[in-house]
């Protein structure tokens, strides 16, 4: 059986079409600069969790050459909101999220999650700012559309 010249190139336009489709998703990941997009995920209690995910945050920062190599989201939300209460944190997290900020990382807190646990901005830790969106999960969902890899420790 004998394919005509015509469906062989056809075939070699789709595989083409398919590779550059591939490679442009892959590239939605970055930023126009090149910058890798993360976005790293913290809602439980468990203060150990949040401890391993600034432990991570700074790794992940590393092992990608610096700052001037990523660019790193860090949302807060529900119950995680109260370990990072000024007065009450962990002080290996407080010390561990000091020094992601100190690399650049300004960790996002939910709006609504303050209002539900009666918490203003100024009772957690100095350097906390307020999500883009009030609802942490909507600031989530906005960031994974933007092509930014979503992590949950």
């Amino acid at each position: 059986m004998r394919f005509p010249l015509a469906v062989f190139f056809l075939s070699g336009i789709l595989i083409f079409g398919f590779t550059v489709s591939a490679q442009a998703e892959m590239g939605s990941h970055r930023t126009a600069d090149g910058k890798l997009k993360v976005l790293y995920h913290i809602d439980g209690s468990d203060v150990a969790v949040a401890k391993y995910a600034m432990a991570l945050v700074k790794k992940h920062i590393e092992a990608e050459g610096g700052m001037d190599k990523i660019d790193v989201k860090v949302v807060v939300h529900g119950p995680a909101l109260k370990l990072f209460d000024k007065d009450a944190v962990d002080p290996e997290l407080k010390s561990k999220t000091q020094t992601v900020m100190d690399l650049g990382v300004e960790p996002e807190m939910c709006q609504v999650s303050m209002k539900l646990f009666g918490t203003p901005l100024e009772q957690l830790l100095a350097g906390v700012i307020p999500t883009e969106h009030p609802v942490a999960v909507k600031r989530i969902a906005d960031l994974q559309e933007q092509g930014y890899l979503y992590i949950k420790p």
